[in-house]
């Protein structure tokens, strides 16, 4: 391992191509310009230089091969094993499923250089096969994983992941990365080891949580507690976790994915609040001039923050735009089994983040600061939209079974259970007592 201090490392700031997004097919009313961004930071393997997606939700590295002929991978840089490197193939296969998209390839390893890290004999893997990812509408070559090594698709015994191993290389109190995703080609950041003093001078000015485990054995994504949402400062209550063990909703902090995906009744519930909405085909719609402050509430219950979300994140006229419609940065997306919601872009715009590794003294933790406004970019959204005559978003209440029951009710629901029930008693009695013996078989 070659370098052995904190560094920044640039990120690029792309637009996605038109491929299949995370909503699945075209809206019967379809968005013209509909754009998504990736994140991209520069890698070299084996000397051959590379774009890969900076993804925290994943945690393998990978590139795409030369000998990958689908259309997904046409127009791209592939990695040419001809050219001399110190490439070795282990035989072994790799396959990966995202939310969208997949790939299949074999691991090897290779020097791998970050910035001024180099790692001589990292595993990776070489895709010989992509589906769904849109490579070449967005340029990018692979993806760098940043999550968690237990969620890694190659395994362990071939070789700790590339984040690993930087971290191997720093003081323990040292062993974290930090990012800000820019709203335009320059705005981005990613340092490794220490802050970006354009966000953050000191790490006091963050506030940190530990990661949560909620779900699982040990840690697997970067995932914290989800206290509550807001609308407007009004509080939206959220129903109970899916995730086993958890008192609270789970959110998992991921760059690779464009939009902040939520369970389909809440996401529904939310729109509905916000108003000036509609549901299509290919997800929820927003007229553009609807003007909402949105906030997550993020951590344990005690020393929780609200992070508040851009009004321009929320109804995202740069994500898509159909006439007086725009699309929503909150989406329903039911297969997210890792948390309740994935935060991804259109929250983290808004953040400015530190994942670090566990240390001899505390878990795994993430610290957060809020960038937003909600003053100004409220104004400033009005400036660029226009004003919104709609009546005030009103937040919906979280059904409940009970919701409606008057003592009536409850009395009503008895007396026709009693009754169906002594029914059921006597057709069950008449039933058996008139079956006819049945005939001595062999079998």
């Amino acid at each position: 391992m070659v370098g052995s201090t904190g560094v920044s490392i640039p990120v690029s700031r792309v637009p996605r191509g038109q491929g299949p997004s995370a909503h699945g097919s075209n809206s019967d009313v379809a968005l013209s310009n509909a754009n998504e961004y990736a994140y991209l930071v520069p890698i070299s393997i084996g000397g051959q230089d590379f774009n890969v997606l900076l993804d925290t939700g994943s945690s393998d590295l990978w590139v795409v091969s030369s000998n990958c002929t689908d259309t997904d991978c046409q127009k791209i840089h592939t990695y040419n094993s001809s050219e001399p490197s110190p490439l070795s193939l282990s035989g072994e296969s790799f396959h990966l499923k995202y939310l969208i998209g997949s790939v299949t390839g074999n691991v090897g390893t290779d020097t791998v250089t970050l910035g001024p890290y180099e790692i001589s004999s990292q595993v990776l893997a070489l895709a010989n096969s992509t589906e769904g990812l849109d490579l070449s509408g967005t340029g990018y070559s692979g993806i760098m994983g940043l999550n968690f090594p237990v969620e890694a698709s190659i395994p362990d015994t071939s070789g700790r992941t590339l984040i690993e191993n930087v971290f191997a290389s720093l003081n323990e109190s040292d062993r974290y990365f930090a990012f800000k995703l820019g709203r335009n080609e320059t705005g981005s950041s990613f340092t490794v080891g220490q802050l970006d003093p354009a966000y953050a001078n000191a790490t006091s000015m963050l506030t940190y949580s530990p990661v949560s485990s909620a779900g699982a054995s040990t840690y697997n994504y970067w995932k914290l507690p989800l206290q509550s949402l807001s609308i407007n400062s009004t509080r939206f209550d959220l129903s109970s976790s899916h995730v086993n063990g958890a008192s609270t909703p789970i959110a998992v902090l991921d760059t690779g994915t464009t939009l902040i995906l939520g369970p389909t009744a809440e996401v529904d519930r939310f729109w509905q609040s916000v108003g000036e909405a509609r549901r299509t085909d290919a997800g929820w719609q927003v007229r553009c001039n609807r003007a909402v402050v949105v906030g997550f509430e993020l951590g344990d219950a005690g020393n929780q923050k609200e992070y508040v979300i851009d009004p321009a994140d929320v109804n995202w006229k740069e994500g898509g735009q159909d006439g007086d419609w725009c699309l929503g940065g909150v989406q329903a997306n039911d297969g997210v089994f890792s948390g309740d919601w994935l935060l991804g872009d259109t929250f983290l715009r808004n953040v400015y983040v530190t994942h670090h590794a566990a240390t001899s003294s505390q878990p795994p933790m993430i610290g957060l600061l809020g960038l937003t406004d909600a003053t100004a970019a409220m104004a400033e959204f009005r400036e660029n939209r226009g004003d919104d005559p709609a009546p005030p978003a009103q937040v919906h209440a979280r059904a409940r079974r009970t919701d409606h029951l008057t003592n009536a009710d409850i009395c009503g629901i008895a007396v026709a259970s009693g009754f169906a029930f002594g029914v059921i008693l006597t057709l069950l009695f008449h039933i058996f007592t008139r079956r006819p013996k049945q005939r001595q078989g062999r079998y």
